[in-house]
């Protein structure tokens, strides 16, 4: 499913699950697909369907009874799946920002919204402490990820091995003997557990050993070269300084004030140069403020959440999401909460934030016709898989499975006078995944093989991919439902009037 850009995010072959009392429940099942750069990526699907948990895994931010089964999130060449948690702060808010469902959730009710906003700017406040970071950043997070490699490999064994033990205590058996060599089996696997854990850590301690002496010596190096810029820094300033107070002491009375001011500008600036101080982070949340539209900046400031609207409070979300200037904005349902006008006016602003900032953009949502004017790409997500992927044209004017039919079917419209289409029955419980295809049992053009096989994906053109058998060459021929084939004609219909026009 790869596109011709740059890509800034990959997620391969990602499966998530969770560990629940029932079993464990099959959340993401085989999920990639790339984002470029300056993109919108919408991941369209009803709820339950594993939009956010993917949204989640991207952010390093799973429940504690995730368990990442397999595949990899590659992020400027590093698989996030492998980051220590100690260095994912550096790529979480600062690289890639979240926009969550609920703004009021989001929100602290009993502090200022202005000290919500600055809060990151000030906690990363020291520029002197940024500086030496980014000079040991590499070589930091090599030696660190290797250490998590290293834990994250005897976890996911030891999930494994308490996940068998779970099942052999839960067991009901018919006699003594099968019992018996199950728990025989389960002590075999916690002493090849052992000496896993053993050869692993010797490996990865080994490669760790090496890594900490090199970072050792990008250390020292860094505290040198921090220390000589702010001595260079120190030094311009003072030599500035006292040509001020020079020129002040021969100044007349007219020239003195702005000599003064001078004076205090200089020194504002060297502040500046080494820390943001609270005055400049406030400076940097009223210019956020005014460009997600929040009017009188000054005065909200100073307000709480619950003196805001809805739509207000989640643009104080945009806002705080894009204080660190991320460069990819993952967006989870950012508009479910909101009535209709409010919900076209932020989406509006996300499409313009998003070109003004040249951002890349994951649109979550459970609604197409919400996407249909701002989505390059759309991921329709059913029961933990993609089954269609492709371009916004070609999802909306040629959709190929059966689920995207029923979704572009259930969405209001006042052109079109066929009647709207419920999706019939529910999603399947992922614990009991089934066995081929997800959407069969509520599906009107299921075949026996969709009740047997899982389908593969079938290649409708280079950007358009679906997994339904009804594109194997053996199966019938179906029309779209009537719904879907009369919007589009009465669409394109529309767009050629347009094109005429202009």
């Amino acid at each position: 499913m790869a596109e011709t850009g740059k890509t800034v995010l990959s997620v391969n072959n990602l499966v998530v699950n969770f560990k629940t009392d029932n079993g464990i429940l099959q959340a993401v099942r085989d999920v990639s697909f790339d984002l470029e750069e300056g993109e919108t990526l919408c991941i369209v699907g009803e709820s339950g369907s594993g939009k956010s948990v993917t949204s989640k895994a991207i952010m390093g931010i799973l429940a504690n009874n995730a368990i990442i089964a397999g595949g990899n999130i590659m992020y400027r060449g590093e698989n996030l799946l492998e980051v220590a948690e100690e260095e994912f702060y550096k790529i979480r808010g600062h690289k890639i920002g979240m926009i969550f469902q609920d703004p009021l959730s989001s929100l602290n009710p009993i502090v200022k919204i202005g000290k919500q906003i600055t809060e990151a700017t000030l906690i990363n406040s020291d520029k002197l402490k940024l500086m030496y970071n980014d000079l040991i950043s590499e070589d930091m997070i090599r030696y660190k990820n290797t250490l998590a490699r290293r834990d994250i490999a005897i976890d996911t064994e030891k999930k494994k091995l308490e996940l068998l033990e779970t099942q052999i205590k839960t067991k009901d058996y018919a006699d003594g003997a099968a019992k018996s060599a199950d728990q025989a089996m389960l002590k075999q696997k916690k002493d090849a557990f052992k000496e896993f854990v053993k050869k692993t850590r010797a490996e990865y301690d080994a490669e760790a050993k090496e890594l900490k002496a090199v970072l050792a010596e990008t250390q020292k190096k860094a505290k040198k070269q921090v220390k000589e810029y702010k001595a260079q820094v120190t030094q311009e300033h003072k030599k500035k300084l006292a040509s001020l107070k020079s020129e002040l002491s021969k100044a007349g009375p007219e020239a003195r004030d702005s000599i003064k001011k001078q004076i205090e500008e200089e020194k504002t600036e060297y502040t500046n140069k080494l820390s943001i101080t609270k005055e400049e982070a406030k400076k940097r949340a009223l210019t956020i403020m005014k460009e997600v539209g929040i009017p009188d900046p000054e005065k909200r400031y100073n307000q709480y959440p619950f003196e805001f609207s809805g739509g207000m409070r989640q643009r104080i979300v945009i806002a705080i999401a894009l204080t660190a200037s991320p460069e990819i904005l993952i967006c989870d349902e950012p508009t479910t909460a909101l009535d209709v006008t409010i919900q076209a006016q932020i989406l509006e602003l996300i499409n313009r934030i998003k070109e003004e900032r040249k951002l890349s953009v994951i649109f979550i949502t459970h609604d197409l016709g919400v996407v249909a004017n701002m989505a390059d790409r759309v991921a329709v997500m059913y029961a933990g898989k993609i089954v269609e992927y492709g371009t916004a044209e070609e999802i909306f004017y040629d959709p190929k499975h059966p689920y995207t039919w029923a979704l572009l079917s259930s969405i209001p419209d006042v052109d079109s006078k066929e009647k709207l289409e419920a999706i019939p029955g529910t999603p399947p419980n992922m614990i009991y995944p089934p066995k081929g295809d997800a959407f069969a049992a509520r599906s009107k053009y299921a075949m026996n093989i969709d009740f047997r096989e899982q389908p593969e994906y079938y290649r409708i053109s280079d950007t358009h991919y679906a997994a339904t058998w009804l594109l194997d060459p053996k199966a019938p021929k179906v029309e779209m439902p009537k719904i879907v084939s009369e919007r589009i004609r009465i669409s394109l219909e529309e767009d050629k009037k347009h094109e005429q026009a202009e």
